[in-house]
């Protein structure tokens, strides 16, 4: 079950009721939220044609505390509030003088001013040893994590970019479009661009998604997959000639393969033991049962048997592929999809 995201609620409701706090954390995959609210920070604290006296944008690299302080410090101008974005600076690997001079700040942070500290291509990753640091942060600062929406969420929201677009597009295939190109919205926004200006009816169909959509590489592999599964070598051969292409390293293939090949067994497993589709989507955190109908249509075409030598085979080739210099990888996943198409029941 996902667990309830308490501090992006609460930041939903300082925006709407204007009690926007001194200091924010924003992290987490979901890039476009992200985006989507810091604009509406900017918005709400900085008013149009006065950005350059009110909104500074400072990046981490080389970033000092006194700067940062000095900038926190500067006054508003024409308006109760500054904002100052700060990209990928790492709390958590300055030295101890800087990090002293960052808890003094955190701690009396000037109430007109609203620091956000953005990781974006840094990765957040809190040390619990700087007991000191977690404390400033813990009673200061609002540490808002972007995950990717729920299913309800994502599906109307979908719903709604294509009405934009004066297109339609029903529950489920709003669920094969996150299926093929993923559950992110900073993806996702691209795709429905290109699928709407394409689509000649005003409904969005699963054809209109598969002529133009770029799938993701978990879409891309469970096709290769299902192709073994179904004994179509030449085009399982042909979507793994694609990805190649596409300069994708065959390390991330076979372990996308890896992945679905268990998850294929997982359900082979369900099915030997009279377990559902809802068990399938508990057991590996889906938010849609899209996937978890696919799985198991798959997992129909095999046995057990088949599955676990199947995952076998690729834990000994990402095995030789991560020992092994000068192997011809690609080659050997080539070799694997003949083995695991000659050994299929």
């Amino acid at each position: 079950m996902k667990k309830s995201n308490e501090a992006f609620e609460k930041l939903k409701r300082d925006l709407k009721e204007g009690t926007v706090r001194c200091a924010y954390i924003f992290y987490g995959e979901e890039s476009y939220l992200r985006e989507y609210y810091l604009g509406a920070l900017r918005k709400a604290l900085v008013p149009a044609g006065f950005e350059e006296f009110n909104y500074h944008r400072l990046e981490g690299k080389d970033l000092t505390v006194q700067t940062l302080a000095e900038a926190a410090e500067a006054m508003p101008m024409m308006t109760e509030r500054t904002l100052i974005v700060v990209t990928d600076f790492d709390l958590f690997k300055l030295g101890e003088e800087q990090r002293e001079k960052l808890i003094a700040l955190l701690e009396d942070v000037p109430p007109y001013c609203c620091l956000v500290f953005v990781y974006d291509t840094l990765e957040y990753k809190p040390n619990r040893t700087m007991k000191k640091l977690m404390k400033a942060l813990s009673d200061h600062v609002e540490s808002v994590e972007f995950r990717p929406a729920d299913s309800r969420e994502l599906t109307a929201w979908i719903a709604r970019r294509f009405r934009a677009l004066d297109k339609d597009i029903d529950r489920q295939t709003a669920e094969y479009l996150i299926f093929t190109c993923g559950d992110l919205m900073t993806g996702l926004v691209p795709e429905i661009e290109k699928i709407g200006a394409y689509a000649k009816g005003k409904t969005i169909t699963q054809k209109d998604i598969d002529a133009v959509a770029d799938p993701v590489l978990s879409a891309e592999v469970f096709r290769l997959s299902d192709a073994v599964l179904q004994g179509q070598y030449d085009k399982a051969a042909g979507i793994l000639g694609d990805l190649l292409k596409m300069q994708t390293e065959p390390i991330l293939i076979l372990a996308a393969l890896g992945s679905q090949l268990r998850r294929i067994y997982t359900a082979r497993m369900a099915i030997d033991s009279g377990k559902d589709k809802y068990w399938l989507m508990e057991l590996w955190g889906m938010k849609f049962d899209y996937p978890a109908k696919a799985l198991l249509t798959a997992a129909k075409r095999t046995t057990a048997g088949w599955c676990a030598d199947a995952v076998r085979q690729c834990q000994v080739l990402d095995r030789r592929m991560k020992s092994e210099k000068g192997m011809d990888a690609a080659g050997e996943l080539k070799l694997l999809l003949v083995r695991l198409g000659a050994g299929r029941k």
